[in-house]
């Protein structure tokens, strides 16, 4: 694996802002934007993420895939799979550096029975041209801390499921290595990334969800990355949305 170009920060908004605008400058695949701190690190549709100084890994990963990956004429549906692939990768790398092995949860959350232990953001820009990049960040805890109520009751750690202290700088080498290595493997492997996810992901079949008023039980995910939910109507394909997850 060619190396990475990491730019460390001690405390920033946050890593997606500036990999964004690094990414409309022309950054190369590749170019990391790391940081001890977020002050204002945030998730999907909106939702903050908590990143207290020194407790986790927080990081944007610039990522250039061809303009063929992503037409609607591609056989292999990378960019609706990026969020998957990613999450397979920061699994590999958590596991391979502290031997935790969490579960997938549909589209991009890390868990730990019930508890979130990391989770992944993608964002395109300039989709469909020769100068799009897709922006992937990912936060993972590390350390217990001292998180805000809501987010309490519902995070976890690696150093705290496992009752010892890790090696953060080995950690994120692992999960950079893996993460880069499942977005390199995308386009020409897009089967291994589903079998692979698949296999991590007991919620997604048999788990009841609701969302917009409605309400169902996951049926898997189809070949695109889409979500599958059994209702009463029949079977519905979910691409986005907020989702209640009765685990």
């Amino acid at each position: 694996m060619a190396p990475l170009d990491i730019r460390w920060h001690a405390s920033v908004p946050s890593t997606m802002d500036l990999a964004a605008a690094l990414a409309s400058e022309g950054a190369a695949h590749g170019v990391v934007v790391a940081a001890e701190e977020q002050t204002a690190g945030r998730g999907r549709r909106g939702s903050s993420w908590a990143s207290p100084p020194g407790a986790g890994l927080y990081f944007s990963f610039i990522a250039r895939p061809s303009p063929q990956a992503t037409s609607p004429r591609s056989q292999a549906p990378t960019l609706s799979l990026l969020t998957l692939a990613a999450g397979v990768g920061v699994r590999e790398g958590i596991a391979a550096a502290s031997g935790l092995a969490p579960d997938l949860k549909w589209p991009n959350d890390l868990l730990v029975g019930r508890r979130k232990l990391a989770g992944i953001l993608a964002e395109g820009h300039a989709i469909g041209t020769r100068e799009q990049a897709i922006v992937i960040g990912v936060g993972v805890n590390v350390q217990p801390a001292a998180y805000p109520p809501a987010v309490a009751e519902r995070a976890t750690s690696i150093e705290g499921e496992l009752g010892r202290a890790v090696d953060r700088d080995m950690l994120f080498a692992a999960i950079l290595e893996a993460l880069s290595r499942r977005l390199a493997a995308l386009e020409e492997r897009p089967g291994d990334i589903l079998q692979t996810w698949r296999a991590a992901s007991p919620s997604a079949i048999g788990t009841r969800v609701e969302w917009d008023g409605r309400h169902g039980v996951t049926a898997g995910i189809d070949d695109a990355g889409a979500l599958l939910v059994s209702c009463p109507s029949g079977i519905e394909r979910i691409i986005a949305g907020e989702m209640h997850w009765n685990l």
